[in-house]
Formats: structure tokens, C-alpha cells, sequence
């Protein structure tokens, strides 16, 4: 059986000091507390029957409930996450106002064996930063793509 594969877009805009990076901080209680670590790419799942590049605009908007943006889509590789899974990323530059992000939800049982489900956003805050403030909270292995989009950005 092979793993699961994630796709998504990353967006960036040109700023004064360099490129900065639309993020999503993963929503859930088990990242409330985190920052480091806990934002990534806005991306998801798909199956072998869906190509990463509409999975990706798919989960563009069901993560961010906005279309996803046209443009000159720059591929960002693959990159293989701790857990195993395989995310490919695509970069746009567009803007976007992280106000008019309306995130797309997941249920869980929460709190664990409560029998209980609660719905929580897919994610909880969309921000814009630095590529070196984005390193220091995105999914360890997502900073691969921030370092391809800097190599483009040159």
C-alpha cells in the first residue's frame, strides 16, 4: 500500500524585504497551543483517480472556503512529511485577504473516548509572513517549498 499524498497552493505576494507566504495554522485541539510546527500549506488529500494539481485547487477551496487563483502556477516538488505522507505544492502569487477566509471544517470525537464529536475548523488562522518567519512555523518538511519559491523569487 502506498501512503497518503496531499496537494495544495501556496501563495505568495512580493513585499519590500521579499516574498511573503500565505500559511494556515492547523485547527484542532491537538495544535491550539502550538505555533512552531503547526502551519502549513493550505493542502489535503486525494486519491489515485484525482491529479495533485486539482486536488490541490480542490482543497484550496475547502480549506479556505475562497476560489482558488489564477495565475502562473510555479511547481514546488514534493516533499515527504515525518508521518509518511507526500505532499506535493504549487506556487501563485496572488493577495488575499486572510479576513475573508471562511475555513472549511472537520468533526472529531473530542475530548478522546467521550464518545462526544465536535466540529473544529480545518483551520483555525490564515497569516502572511517572511519566508524566514514562515520557516520557523511551518511543517518541518514544508520548508523545502519555501526554499524553491526563494530560488524562483531570485
Amino acid at each position: 500500500m502506498t501512503g497518503k499524498r496531499s496537494a495544495g497552493l501556496l501563495l505568495y505576494r512580493r513585499a519590500g524585504d521579499g516574498p511573503e507566504v500565505l500559511l494556515g495554522h492547523m485547527g484542532g485541539p491537538f495544535f491550539a497551543r502550538r505555533d512552531a510546527g503547526a502551519w502549513t500549506v493550505p493542502k489535503g488529500e486525494y486519491e489515485p483517480d484525482e491529479t495533485a494539481w486539482d486536488a490541490a485547487r480542490r482543497e484550496f477551496q475547502e480549506e479556505l472556503g475562497l476560489p482558488p487563483p489564477d495565475g502562473e502556477a510555479v511547481p514546488l516538488g514534493e516533499v515527504k512529511q515525518k508521518n509518511g505522507k507526500v505532499v506535493t505544492a504549487w506556487a501563485i502569487e496572488a493577495d488575499l485577504d486572510p479576513a475573508t477566509v471562511v475555513p472549511g471544517t472537520f468533526a472529531m470525537e473530542w475530548p478522546p473516548k467521550s464518545g462526544r464529536r465536535q466540529e473544529f475548523p480545518e483551520l483555525d488562522r490564515v497569516e502572511w509572513f517572511g519566508l524566514d518567519r514562515a520557516a520557523e512555523l511551518i511543517v518541518p518538511a514544508q520548508t523545502a517549498f519555501l526554499d524553491r519559491l526563494a530560488e524562483h523569487s531570485d
